[in-house]
């Protein structure tokens, strides 16, 4: 989930891609910004790239 949303993929198409329902999707990824304590996907983008993630 965080490679993808790193990768700066879209809430659908994380779900396509995961074979998930786009508010699965949606909610996954609001659970990762929760978990990184980060507002909003440009912050998850940079910590996941600086973890190598997302190339």
């Amino acid at each position: 989930m965080l490679d993808l949303v790193a990768a700066g993929r879209s809430d659908a198409q994380i779900a396509a891609t995961l074979h998930l329902s786009p508010k699965t999707a949606r909610n996954n990824v609001s659970n990762v910004l929760t978990k990184l304590q980060v507002t909003d996907r440009a912050q998850v983008i940079v910590r996941a790239r600086e973890a190598g993630l997302g190339r």
